[in-house]
């Protein structure tokens, strides 16, 4: 059995351990515990060098970025959320590679950091430019998001692929970040109809924890 070695409550793992339910893969989760620094001992640090979660461990393979992983999980077998075609593989990994760059970095991450992890962990109060900058963003790439879909009901067509996963998973979190996403009616339908699926339910975390 494949070994993920990562912290459920954050918006990577969830999303790896989602692709792994909804394929019907078993994975044996080791918890890292991302508010008591286990993501910097040398035990863990020898597995994944960054120090961060998750880390997939099949065999000799040492595998990090969660992207990565859910690919490779999905390489396990035919499926539809990376299927065996050029194209269709080229059309998620657009998306998730918006994600990884705007997406994410640029909007939801700052944002849970700042009005949720920083909760969590006592860090203090959110950062007023920080949270400006990022809110900026969000509404920026939100656009994008919502034009797009409002022509299919997911991101590359009419049925999920790793590209939804991806995509929604900081999403998660949207209430408690307070991430504004009432204005984009087609974000807030897809992210529903994303969520719905068993795979999510089956993975959550605990509400108590961090998103880290």
């Amino acid at each position: 059995m494949m070994t993920l070695y990562g912290f459920p409550p954050s918006p990577n793992t969830w999303k790896v351990r989602a692709v792994a339910a909804h394929l019907g893969l078993a994975l044996d989760l080791k918890f890292i515990d991302l508010t008591k620094g286990q993501q910097r001992t040398p035990d863990y640090l020898a597995l994944n060098p960054t120090g961060r979660t998750p880390t997939l461990v099949d065999g000799d393979l040492r595998l990090w970025e969660s992207t990565a992983i859910m690919q490779y999980l999905a390489s396990q077998k035919p499926n539809s959320l990376w299927p065996n075609n050029p194209r269709g593989r080229a059309d998620i990994m657009r998306w998730q590679s918006w994600q990884l760059q705007h997406w994410s970095k640029e909007a939801c991450e700052p944002l849970i950091f700042q009005r949720l992890v920083k909760s969590i962990m006592n860090l203090g109060a959110p950062d007023p430019a920080i949270v400006e900058k990022a809110t900026e963003a969000f509404h920026r790439e939100a656009t994008v998001l919502d034009a797009h879909l409002a022509k299919q009901p997911y991101l590359t067509g009419a049925e999920p692929t790793l590209a939804d996963f991806s995509v929604a998973s900081p999403l998660a979190y949207s209430k408690e970040a307070q991430l504004p996403i009432e204005p984009y009616r087609h974000v807030r339908d897809w992210f529903g109809r994303v969520f719905a699926l068993p795979a999510w339910r089956d993975t959550a975390p605990q509400p108590a924890a961090a998103a880290a």
